[in-house]
């Protein structure tokens, strides 16, 4: 609270801030607008829908009124994960491109945009078909015109990539990352709802007598929640520090000087991606709902990509763990950075530079890669076992993917701040040091 209140009374820092509350705006006001042609009361009957509720994290609740952000920013994001893929020796352009720096970034970029509108047109197609045949009564006002979904599907595609537009601008000229903070906003504007729901679930619906328990389980919930706020921010924090030893021009350095990889190196990206990843192949059998629902190939598929399954459940968390070691070398390249330690003239104190540093870091990047996944598994994985065991709303299931992206992201959010601080405060003084 002390960082934000002193951010706030800085000019520059206050612009930022205020950009990026206008965009999260206009995102919210899109999640409101009905896309034409559909009629979003029918979708009630499917509230119950695994895929509703992880698709309305993403989209910030733009699902469940079918908005023109009803698919949010999951393409966006499904396809950050196939071209990060594809530079992994794969397509040999894309990983030419990645050696490119900026210009290979833009071209990058460029690829990601194309691929989103293909995702994009392929999830609203398949969502709105298979939402439409699984709710009581028609979602889309005229079934039989093909017309129909292929102008629901081309809206809903303008609108994720004016929402992917949105995001690029937050990162760009406002504070965080524009996706993330996406995201971020509209769990936070469905938390308020959520606890209401349970609160009236438990103790103003409940029967007579029943009203003690329902304030035992509410108090029960939140001290859990508090608990697991608690551990992720602490395991979000945690670092190993490295030290660093230079070999020229070490007055200026300091005598001490260290190197942090933090024990979760991926963040909440791992998570995120996991999520996407899910949602995607749902969407597209989605579409087959009616046609091959009896299907033996069918049946696997929709248990394997639903977190209502033990199965599926277990997937997801296998997903998560697999990108937390492919995006923690994404974050530290272990070649790069010991040729960056080489130009700088320093090395780790007990390890030899160049290719023995390399190996160090690989192999330390794989120890904190095992013990940050299981932590992001784990908080993952266990609403989902509880909702299933126990029988708790849907939201309660998904709680712990929509917790580990709202501490991280608002920990990101904070770093980048007190850097801005930091950063002023640096620049501050230098000119004052020119005035004297």
């Amino acid at each position: 609270m002390r960082t934000l209140f002193n951010a706030i009374r800085q000019k520059d820092i206050r612009k930022k801030l205020l950009w990026t509350v206008l965009i999260l705006f206009v995102y919210r006001i899109g999640t409101h607008i009905t896309v034409p042609g559909v009629n979003p009361a029918a979708l009630k009957s499917v509230s119950s829908s695994g895929l509703l509720n992880i698709l309305n994290i993403f989209s910030g609740g733009g699902l469940l009124n079918f908005s023109l952000f009803a698919m949010g920013v999951s393409p966006y994001v499904t396809a950050q994960i196939v071209v990060q893929l594809l530079q992994l020796d794969i397509v040999p352009r894309f990983v030419e491109w990645s050696k490119q720096g900026e210009v290979g970034r833009r071209k990058l970029n460029q690829a990601t945009r194309w691929l989103t509108i293909v995702f994009a047109f392929l999830q609203s197609v398949g969502i709105t078909a298979g939402f439409n045949s699984l709710a009581a009564y028609g979602l889309v006002q005229h079934t039989n015109n093909v017309t129909s979904f292929l102008l629901i599907g081309s809206v809903m595609t303008m609108g994720t990539f004016f929402a992917m537009w949105l995001g690029e601008m937050i990162t760009e000229k406002g504070l965080g990352n524009g996706v993330s903070m996406i995201i971020f906003a509209g769990i936070i504007s469905q938390t308020p709802g959520g606890f209401y729901d349970l609160f009236k679930e438990n103790i103003l619906d409940a029967g007579s007598g029943q009203e003690v328990t329902g304030w035992i389980f509410m108090a029960v919930l939140i001290a859990a929640i508090v608990l697991v706020i608690g551990i992720t921010t602490w395991f979000y924090e945690a670092s190993r520090k490295l030290q660093i030893q230079y070999t020229r021009s070490a007055s200026s350095y300091g005598s001490e000087a260290y190197l942090p990889l933090k024990l979760n190196v991926s963040g909440v990206i791992p998570v995120i991606f996991a999520s996407s990843l899910i949602s995607t192949p749902q969407t597209i059998l989605f579409a087959f709902q009616n046609k091959y629902g009896n299907a033996e190939w069918f049946k696997v598929c929709k248990e394997l990509f639903s977190m209502q399954t033990t199965t599926g459940a277990i997937f997801y968390t296998v997903l998560i763990i697999l990108f937390t070691y492919f995006y923690a070398f994404v974050q530290v390249n272990p070649e790069k950075l010991s040729e960056n330690l080489q130009k700088q003239g320093a090395y780790i104190v007990s390890v030899r530079p160049g290719e023995e540093t390399q190996k160090f870091i690989t192999s330390l990047l794989l120890h904190l890669s095992f013990v940050g996944s299981l932590y992001l598994g784990f908080v993952a994985l266990v609403p989902l076992i509880a909702s299933d065991v126990w029988g708790l709303n849907e939201k309660i299931g998904l709680g712990g993917t929509s917790l580990l992206i709202a501490i991280g992201v608002t920990l990101d959010l904070l770093r980048q701040v007190d850097g801005l601080m930091q950063k002023r405060n640096y620049v501050g003084f230098i000119h004052s040091a020119k005035k004297e």
